[in-house]
This record gives structure tokens, C-alpha cells and sequence, in this order.
């Protein structure tokens, strides 16, 4: 009943038309792709040379191994920087080994280094020659201080020493001086000063032995106060070495000195 349809048989009358044979192919086979291989790239060092020939073979070999197929590079615009001019001559060849210019800055370090030091060791040994120069010499040194006997001086008597090329005075003063310039009113001194303030012990009495006038050296035991006279220009001192008459404007000086034991003096 369906063979007799005429619409089913037209179907299948195209069918057997349209496709005489199941095994007949409608286009030639296509080859299957070859697999691309791409030639080994050589080991380039990490340097900004480097890089940049390494980026121009990649570009150039993806080109042409795609058969002219456009391939898109990001930043292609970047200039990579040159810094030819700041690299050392051994290190401006990238195919060259970094052993030499290693060794070559070591040495650089090791040379610059030691220079260094030596300059601080030389710079010390400057200053510090310069700042001896400036201190007092040993002949100085040993003048700073005396040292006196004072069981050699007699009661009543006055010692001349040398000190710092000064003449000192050192005087072993009985009790009638000591009573006798402790009775002289301080007010009516040109250089007040009272004579406890001039000693450490009251029978000893340490001077610088330069007058205060013009730099004249007075004589002990003299003038008319029973101290030190300047025959110069006429300078009276007491014998507590104050001014008492004639032109000197002060007493005579005392220096700083001190009694390490009853028997000896030092000045200085």
C-alpha cells in the first residue's frame, strides 16, 4: 500500500538517485597538519642587549614559520634603553663570560677599600702629630711644678727658687710679722686684701717675686715695712707682700701651691 503512494515513491527514488554509492567520497582527503617545530633558541643572558635580540628572533621566526599569518606583539613601541656608555668595556659583549669583569670589580673594591683605610690611618696620625705639636714640651712639663725643701729654710729668712722662669718667693715669717701685718687695718690698702687670705699656713708664705709695677724683682727683707722693697722705682711691700707705698698698683702675685706634708712645698 505504501510502495503505491506516489509521494513515498518519489521519496525514495530521489534517495537512490542522490547517493548511488555509500562508499563514494564528494571531495578529496585533506592531509593531516604537520606539527610545527621550532628551532632551539640560544641561551641569551639577562641583560637589556640581550633581551632586545633575543625579542627581534622571536618576532622574526614566529613570522616566518606562520606562513606571513599577521601576529599581534603588545608594546611594540617600547624602546628598550642603551646603556652602552655606562658599561665596562669587558661586560659590552653579552657572548662573553661575566668571570673576568667580576674578578676586575673585586679588585676595584679590594684597591678602593684599602686606599681608604690607609687614608684614615694616615689622616689620623696628621692630627694627631699636629695636636702634639701644640702641647707643652718634657723641659716645660717638668718646670710646671717645684718642689722645696722647706726644713732648709730657717725661720725668719726668704728662699729665691725658679719657677717657670720666675723668681719665687718662699718665707718662713716669724710670729711678730704674722702679728704685725694681722694688725693693718684692710680698708686702708690699695689692694685690700687681709693676709689669711693670702696664706695656707700662717708662717709660710709663697710669692711670685715680680713687681706689680713694671716687672721689677724687689729684695726681701727690706723697706720700710720689714717686707720686700723694689729699688727701681720705690715700691714698698709688707710682709704679706701687700702694697704699702710707691707705684705698683697691686700686691704681689701668689701662686697656686700646697703642703703635701709639714717638711715640703709644692708649687704648681
Amino acid at each position: 500500500m505504501l510502495a503505491r503512494s506516489t509521494f513515498v515513491t518519489r521519496a525514495l527514488s530521489g534517495t537512490s538517485f542522490a547517493i548511488p554509492l555509500a562508499t563514494t567520497r564528494l571531495c578529496p582527503p585533506v592531509p593531516p597538519a604537520k606539527e610545527m617545530v621550532l628551532p632551539e633558541s640560544p641561551k641569551t643572558k639577562l641583560t637589556s642587549q640581550g633581551l632586545f635580540s633575543l625579542l627581534q628572533t622571536k618576532r622574526h621566526s614566529a613570522t616566518a614559520y606562520t606562513h606571513n599569518v599577521p601576529v599581534r606583539h603588545s608594546h611594540t613601541d617600547v624602546k628598550v634603553p642603551d646603556f652602552s656608555d655606562y658599561r665596562r668595556s669587558s661586560s659590552s659583549d653579552p657572548r662573553s663570560p661575566a668571570s673576568s669583569a667580576m674578578a676586575s670589580r673585586a679588585f676595584t673594591y679590594m684597591l678602593v677599600a684599602g686606599g681608604g683605610i690607609a687614608a684614615v690611618h694616615g689622616g689620623k696620625n696628621l692630627v694627631v702629630d699636629f695636636l702634639s705639636s701644640m702641647s707643652a714640651s718634657a723641659d716645660v712639663l717638668a718646670m710646671a711644678k717645684i718642689e722645696i725643701d722647706l726644713t732648709a729654710i730657717p725661720e725668719g729668712k726668704n728662699a729665691v727658687f725658679k719657677w717657670r722662669g720666675k723668681p719665687l718667693f718662699v718665707r718662713h715669717r716669724t710670729q711678730d710679722e704674722i702679728d704685725d701685718v694681722n694688725t693693718v687695718d684692710v680698708n686702708s690698702l690699695r689692694d685690700p686684701q687681709a693676709d689669711t687670705d693670702r696664706v695656707v699656713k700662717p708662717e709660710w708664705l709663697v710669692l711670685i717675686g715680680v713687681c706689680t709695677h713694671l716687672g721689677c724683682v724687689p729684695i726681701a727683707n727690706a723697706g720700710e715695712f720689714g717686707g720686700y722693697f723694689c729699688p727701681c722705682h720705690g715700691s714698698h711691700y709688707d710682709a704679706s707682700g701687700r702694697i704699702r707705698k710707691g707705684p705698683a698698683p697691686l700686691n704681689l702675685e701668689v701662686p697656686t701651691y700646697e703642703f703635701p706634708d709639714d717638711s715640703q712645698l709644692v708649687v704648681g
